[in-house]
């Protein structure tokens, strides 16, 4: 397997994706997660920004980012919140997903106050290396019954500073609610 630095790279809104290509990133979403994807994360890489990497065998590639709203030091942040980010088995480790996040990290840094995502173990080694940093403090979130603190969540969220500038580590985040998997 080489590095796949020929196959274009896409920018696309959810509106602008076809139905085709929604099936495509969810059949890609559902194999990369090994069929551990619900709907609620699937609907939570919708109505953002995409980047799509398609080869010869079609999707390669896919990740999204979607507006969040997070509160940090008295302020909301509009947040760019990284979802749905998969690479077909047969091109992992070639740096599509490097590619994807360096589209996606520009949307952030140009549209966005901060930028945010939940990473796994596996992918935790990808965001990292490109300057992500695991939030060392509260995870929190605006619940229908009030703030509740999220400590499974506590250690998985990575966060990149755009436009917010420096964030206190002694202050939580306090995301806004969504079904499924809050963060």
């Amino acid at each position: 397997m080489t590095p796949m630095t020929t196959s274009p790279l896409r920018l696309a809104h959810t509106a602008d994706l076809e139905p085709a290509e929604l099936r495509a990133v969810r059949a890609l979403l559902e194999d990369a997660f090994e069929g551990d994807l619900t709907d609620d994360d699937y609907d939570h890489g919708l109505g953002g920004t995409h980047a799509l990497i398609h080869d010869a065998a079609g999707l390669a590639a896919h990740g999204s980012v979607v507006l969040r709203r997070v509160r940090h030091g008295g302020r909301w942040l509009r947040t760019g919140y990284v979802e749905a980010v998969a690479v077909r088995a047969d091109v992992r480790r070639t740096g599509l997903g490097g590619r994807l996040m360096t589209a996606l990290e520009r949307v952030i840094d140009r549209a966005y106050d901060l930028g945010a995502l939940s990473a796994s173990d596996d992918g935790a080694h990808l965001y990292t290396a490109r300057g992500w940093r695991p939030w060392p403090g509260e995870i929190q979130a605006l619940s229908p019954d009030g703030v509740v603190r999220l400590r499974e969540e506590e250690g998985s969220v990575y966060v990149r500073p755009a436009q917010a500038g420096p964030l206190d580590p002694a202050g939580p985040l306090l995301f806004d609610w969504r079904d499924g998997d809050v963060v």
